[in-house]
């Protein structure tokens, strides 16, 4: 019951900061502040909470895969992740121009020239995690800010984002229900090498709940989506509802595979009960930057 409950509590704060993150801007509207202010306040809470999250999954990462060694390499490799998503973020609010966005690349050389002066080489063979950091967490979690900035206007709205995690928990839920209830007695495993508690019967069911998922939140009206027709919006709806599925059970499945391979059985423990944040975005890693590529070739991105 203690451990229910602090998981429950973690969990209660984790999503009251997370929709913070999205909705700011409408809270402070409702509030009466201008509309100005209102987009202001939401595009810096939602790029502080986000640049913390970036900050610390890498941090998780690097100390899981390279441990004590190269602290000032790993703290080289998070400011090139950092830079990459700050300087994104601002380039999608419509302040700076995108060829700026080049200028991250100046810390990623740095950290490659710092690794012809580290004395000791004995480990060096993990020093191309700090590269992998940045390309496994920094680029994705940076293409983040497509989704709820328009680079033509600046303009902020996390609906878009919110939905697309209300999918990637929704597939989550779903795939755990029908696994722990059919999957475990019933049908072969998705992944045993790599993760042994996933089976084809979670996997068909977590895709099942996320394409419900994605049709609830259209048909209330919060999925910001557009096609030449109803019909056509409802298959973007269908069509995303499966990328983010499919795209999102291999992101846990990469995640659980760095895991495996170090013998570690938590990212982090930032969320008491939960883990850490790595462990909490390892399917959105991937998932998001999928839709919303896919919304970008299909020209539905902003509505």
């Amino acid at each position: 019951m203690k451990n229910l409950l602090k998981r429950t509590i973690s969990s209660l704060v984790f999503g009251a900061v997370m929709l913070l993150a999205f909705l700011s801007d409408k809270l402070f509207g409702a509030l009466g502040v201008s509309e100005d202010v209102a987009q202001l306040c939401g595009k810096l809470i939602y790029g502080s909470v986000f640049l913390f999250a970036l900050i610390v999954m890498m941090k998780e990462f690097l100390r899981m895969t390279c441990g004590s060694n190269y602290r000032y390499s790993q703290i080289l490799s998070i400011m090139s992740g950092a830079t990459l998503f700050t300087l994104t973020f601002l380039y999608t609010s419509h302040v700076l121009p995108g060829k700026l966005v080049i200028l991250a690349f100046i810390p990623a050389f740095i950290l490659m020239i710092n690794s012809l002066y580290v004395k000791d080489k004995t480990r060096f063979d993990i020093f191309a995690n700090l590269y992998t950091a940045i390309l496994y967490i920094a680029v994705p979690w940076s293409l983040l800010n497509f989704a709820v900035l328009n680079p033509d206007t600046g303009a902020f709205n996390g609906i878009l984002l919110l939905c697309f995690f209300c999918i990637i928990w929704g597939s989550d839920v779903g795939a755990y229900i029908f696994g722990i209830s059919l999957g475990q007695k019933y049908g072969k495993k998705l992944f045993p090498s790599i993760s042994p508690k996933k089976s084809w019967i979670g996997f068909w069911g977590g895709m099942l709940t996320a394409i419900g998922v994605s049709l609830a939140l259209y048909y209330t009206g919060l999925f910001p989506l557009r096609g030449d027709s109803e019909f056509y919006s409802i298959i973007h709806c269908v069509a995303i509802a499966i990328l983010i599925d499919i795209a999102g059970v291999y992101g846990d499945l990469i995640e659980s595979q760095w895991k495996r391979h170090y013998n570690v059985k938590d990212s982090g423990s930032l969320i008491p009960g939960h883990g850490g944040l790595l462990d909490r975005f390892d399917s959105a890693l991937i998932a998001i930057p999928v839709a919303i590529i896919y919304l970008i070739a299909a020209d539905s991105l902003f509505c």
